[in-house]
């Protein structure tokens, strides 16, 4: 596989809680972010098969996978004197490249189905092996990531050339030996999971039984057997009996990192439904809806658009859930429905600017979320490559930038700014300067230590804290 162009190349533990002091904090809890290496090429002419398209750390961070619109994924493997070192340095080299989906046709519909990456979700380590789920708008798949650095030696009916030996010439027996060989990374599709989703799929989620996972699509929620492929069960279906009744559709889901049995999923319209295996088998009646009733005040013509919820995560302990929507991020306390204990502004200073995003696409565009290891702090991405931390315990927040310029080592980030009229100070940006082809739509966060990864196009920033 030739490594070419961009980067292209969780199941959570029961009680998996991170030792406070593996979160290594400054100044008073707040984290200072620096530089530790970026991934890609520097062209300015990207190719549209190298854009990253998701990004996941493995349950203990020592992998990082990527995935990207050319159907590839590539998997960065941690430095282990890096990470022994003093201080630890947060660095990735790769570890294996393989393309996981094909560009198909089908014929039926009429309609190409594209080789890009959906979401990539790792499995939790029970062997030698790694196990990683991906998926493109129809067809996921489950992969094993395997090392072999020995080979077998001393066959009786092949030469050392492997070329077939005539029996008859045979006259001793041997017994094979395994001798040393190169470390070689092989990736082999060990699961096909397809034929189950008319529409596209954009979310999967391994359940924490270990057993089974979720693929949700725009109407649907199927629930998988990790061993069983022909089959699956469908759980929600809000497809109504007539299209033109339709009002919404599904847009990202989760299965409860601890409760088995219970599962999210949000929609376009700004609802996140909590359902629950035990009650039926099909959850068209949840048993939760969370909700927060809409600002008369706010009304316009764009506030179902920026309403509509692209990504939903649950905090590592289960308690609380993030939902991202174009403006802001909300964090949710399953134990109330009624509205978001906590709300982050991302770029409230884009909402006059609505109309031109309307026109441009850009308001479509779906941004992910990511917690802390320890849920004390919240990372999602914006345009100008900007992305945006919040402390819920300090109240603090941040803007930082995924840029080349901010390349020296160890040297911490500076905060960013944007201004939004009157006169600009030094080190602030004009909202009019943004640039809003450069966004950061994927991010990931190390289960265990503040290391982050950011994909920025074609380029894979990863930064650490720096105490």
């Amino acid at each position: 596989m030739i490594f070419r162009g961009g980067v292209h190349s969780r199941v959570v533990e029961k009680k998996n809680v991170i030792p406070q002091h593996l979160f290594i904090l400054g100044n008073g809890g707040e984290i200072n972010w620096c530089f530790s290496q970026v991934k890609g090429t520097i062209e300015d002419e990207v190719t549209e098969a190298d854009i990253i398209s998701c990004v996941e750390f493995n349950t203990d961070g020592d992998l990082l996978a990527t995935g990207d619109k050319g159907g590839r994924v590539v998997i960065f493997q941690r430095d282990l004197q890096a990470k022994a070192a003093v201080p630890s340095r947060g660095e990735y080299n790769v570890y294996s490249t393989f393309q996981s989906h094909e560009p198909e046709f089908d014929y039926l519909k009429s309609l190409e189905i594209e080789e890009k990456i959906n979401k990539i979700r790792w499995l939790k380590r029970t062997n030698r092996n790694h196990f990683l789920l991906s998926t493109n708008d129809k067809t996921i798949k489950l992969w094993k990531v395997a090392e072999r650095d020995k080979k077998p030696e001393g066959y009786n009916l092949k030469d050392d050339g492997g070329i077939m030996r005539d029996p008859n010439t045979i006259t001793t027996l041997r017994v094979p030996t395994f001798s040393p060989m190169e470390l070689m990374v092989e990736a082999s599709p060990k699961r096909v999971f397809s034929n189950a989703h008319t529409y596209h799929i954009n979310s999967i989620s391994v359940n924490s039984d270990l057993e089974t996972y979720l693929s949700a699509d725009d109407l649907r929620i199927n629930l998988w057997n990790l061993e069983i492929t022909d089959q699956s069960f469908n759980i929600v279906d809000i497809k109504p009996a007539n299209m033109e009744d339709l009002t919404e559709v599904i847009t990202a889901s989760e299965f409860h990192p601890k409760e088995c049995s219970m599962f999210v999923y949000s929609s376009s319209k700004g609802t996140i439904r909590l359902c629950d295996m035990r009650q039926q088998a099909l959850c068209d009646s949840h048993a939760k809806i969370f909700e927060e009733p809409e600002d008369p005040t706010n009304r316009s013509f764009f506030s179902e658009i920026i309403a509509s919820i692209s990504d939903v995560k649950f905090s590592h302990n289960g308690r609380y859930m993030i939902t991202r929507d174009y403006l802001s991020v909300k964090v949710w306390d399953l134990l109330m429905e009624s509205k978001p204990v906590e709300t982050y502004q991302v770029h409230e200073f884009l909402r006059s600017k609505l109309c031109s995003l309307y026109e441009n696409d850009c308001i479509f565009d779906k941004f992910e979320c990511s917690w802390s290891g320890n849920d004390r702090n919240i990372m999602t991405g914006s345009y100008n490559n900007f992305f945006r931390m919040f402390d819920r315990e300090g109240k603090r927040d941040n803007t930082l930038e995924a840029s080349r310029d901010n390349m020296k080592p160890r040297t911490v980030l500076k905060p960013r700014k944007v201004c939004t009229g009157g006169r600009r100070k030094k080190d602030e940006i004009s909202v009019d300067c943004l640039d809003f082809n450069k966004k950061i739509l994927h991010t990931a966060w190390h289960p265990q230590e503040n290391i982050i990864a950011i994909a920025a196009t074609n380029n894979l920033y990863i930064f650490q804290s720096k105490d």
